[in-house]
């Protein structure tokens, strides 16, 4: 008996992506006698197979030949599974949040302001309850939930901070080996921000006042008027709680105040109002002596009179109206407004943007850092418009914008390039460990070396309807490692008026350097000698590379807690980069 011919219109028929229960009794009774076969039930499960694996089913005569059935089936009846109807449609942000992981990540930022820890907890600075020597991944500090902080400071060994209304916060070992949990300390002062050297911490108050306390609290309470002293072991001014010394310098102008301070290991510097620098001594265990002060000849034995500590003002600055200063662990820089840097203190890794002299590896002088010479012999007039430094490196960031050269020079620019801007990031200073950020793995450098994958970057700007520079909105420098959050455009103003597929998006942040104590956050332990994303904070995708990376939210006013009922505050996320620890936390 011939087998039976399956027909064109019953093949293309088994080819449809759905197939119901209805559409397959074709193949169950397909038969010369009206009984089933095996062969045909063979095919069913071939076809299932292959309308489940969105193959292409190519519509055929095919024949099958009567044969004996194998003791064992050759194939199992595939199982079908049927398409269920789909249920109510999500609202707006429902969908918002399903599209997008950093329109989560920013509603979290608002509704759970609070502070993100990770990296070494030797000094029990990430994880003041727990006994693990180091934390992978951003963890919650539990103490900080639901808070709002003016500033925030971390060493491996304590923490600081400024809270909302202007006190005073430590934890810590060196803060405390007994008070694991943070304690308030200096109150009533209206600080706005804080430096930290080896054992003192700087603080600025909004008007304008100085002072230097010590980390320890067995330290803070003890300890007498310091007026007349000038010894080197350190007695503080007195308070009712909190024993500190102020360091105000002298000569200030009518309404010149200080507006800004920076701490090195050793040294500190403090900016005032009207662009003058002054520095001091910020440690009780050493006086600066590698010339990060910026005085020549300025040491322990040729100081002045005075308490060990009094500010000294960087006379070479003076004319040069600095708007921005930094400092590294034994070493400082200043940004004229006019784009000048200079640099000054040690060198022994090239970190003052100089080729370091074996010598005489420090430089006791406030020097302009040739940062023109890197663009020698381009079509670019550059300009410094901010700079970083940490540890054993420092950071500028240039705007370059196109000129034309020379008449008769070697490159023509056409009238459409002249005045477009590429903004650059060099680093310079030790990158054993990659915190130079380049790519390479340097012991010393002899210049500034472009930092490529944080430079050159464009995005097309909605709307002025151009294609913009991408600059770097903020550095953040540790004692080896760093992060960068970039300018990008954000969006923030995704609201129950606009479609479900309008979304919240924050800037791209981008993390390089030292991992030993897996401060960058990628969860792994090795160094990274280049910008890098890491995952979400809360580690809900952990997928860096991809659309789950961590973004950061840029200010914005809210209602904050759980779906904006909460009282309204301006608020942005901000990044702290510490000796071996890092930190992102919501700032006033």
């Amino acid at each position: 008996m011939a087998s039976p011919l399956m027909s064109r219109a019953a093949l293309r028929q088994t080819s449809r992506l759905r197939i119901s229960q209805s559409q397959t009794q074709w193949v169950r009774h397909a038969s010369s006698n009206g009984q089933p076969r095996r062969s045909a039930a063979r095919w069913a499960g071939l076809v299932a197979v292959g309308v489940a694996s969105g193959a292409a089913v190519y519509a055929y005569p095919l024949v099958f030949k009567k044969e004996e059935a194998p003791s064992t089936p050759q194939f199992e009846q595939a199982e079908l599974v049927f398409e269920k109807p789909r249920g109510k449609a999500a609202s707006k942000e429902e969908n918002r949040e399903l599209v997008s992981s950093q329109h989560v990540q920013v509603k979290k930022s608002w509704e759970h302001p609070g502070v993100y820890v990770w990296g070494s907890n030797a000094g029990k600075v990430v994880a003041p309850d727990s006994n693990e020597a180091v934390i992978k991944t951003p963890r919650r500090l539990a103490y900080f939930d639901g808070q709002i902080l003016r500033d925030l400071k971390l060493d491996r060994d304590f923490g600081v901070a400024v809270t909302e209304n202007g006190d005073l916060v430590q934890w810590g070992v060196a803060f405390s080996k007994t008070e694991t949990a943070p304690t308030v300390t200096l109150k009533g002062k209206n600080l706005v921000k804080v430096a930290i050297s080896r054992d003192r911490i700087i603080a600025l108050s909004s008007s304008g006042s100085v002072y230097s306390i010590p980390v320890a609290s067995d330290d803070q309470a003890a300890g007498s008027s310091t007026k007349t002293n000038s010894s080197w072991i350190p007695f503080w001014s007195s308070s009712p709680a909190v024993n500190y010394r102020s360091l105000n310098p002298k000569d200030l102008g009518w309404g010149e105040k200080v507006v800004d301070v920076s701490s090195g290991l050793e040294h500190c510097l403090m900016l005032t109002s009207k662009g003058r620098v002054f520095s001091a001594a910020s440690s009780s265990l050493d006086f600066p002596s590698k010339g990060q002060l910026g005085v020549p000849g300025l040491t322990w034995q040729t100081r002045p009179e005075g308490t060990y500590d009094q500010p000294h003002e960087v006379e070479k600055l003076r004319d040069s109206k600095i708007k921005s200063i930094a400092t590294g662990d034994f070493h400082s820089l200043a940004l004229a407004s006019d784009g000048t840097v200079f640099s000054f203190g040690d060198n022994s890794a090239g970190q003052l943007g100089v080729q370091s002299d074996l010598g005489r590896p420090y430089a006791d002088a406030p020097t302009p850092v040739p940062l023109s010479k890197l663009y020698s012999g381009t079509n670019f007039l550059p300009q410094v418009t901010s700079i970083a430094a940490g540890g054993q490196n420092s950071y500028f960031t240039i705007d370059a914008t196109k000129v034309q050269g020379p008449v008769g020079g070697k490159e023509v620019v056409p009238a459409r390039d002249l005045g477009k801007v590429a903004v650059d990031i060099w680093a310079c200073g030790e990158g054993i460990k990659g915190s130079l950020g380049t790519g390479k793995w340097t012991h010393i450098s002899s210049a500034p070396t472009k930092i490529k994958a944080l430079s050159n970057l464009n995005e097309y700007d909605e709307k002025s309807k151009t294609v913009v520079p991408i600059r770097v909105a903020h550095l953040s420098v540790g004692s080896d490692h760093a992060c960068a959050v970039m300018g990008n455009a954000t969006n923030l103003s995704a609201s129950g008026q606009a479609s479900g597929n309008d979304t919240n998006f924050g800037a791209d942040v981008l993390w390089w350097g030292g991992n030993e104590s897996y401060q960058l956050g990628t969860g792994k332990r090795n160094n990274v000698n280049a910008p890098t994303y890491i995952g979400e904070l809360d580690g809900g995708h952990g997928d860096a590379e991809g659309s789950h990376r961590f973004q950061i939210t840029p200010r914005k006013t809210v209602r904050l807690g759980e779906g904006g009922t909460g009282r309204k505050a301006s608020v942005e996320q901000r990044i702290e980069c510490g000796r071996l620890v890092t930190a992102v936390y919501s700032g006033a």
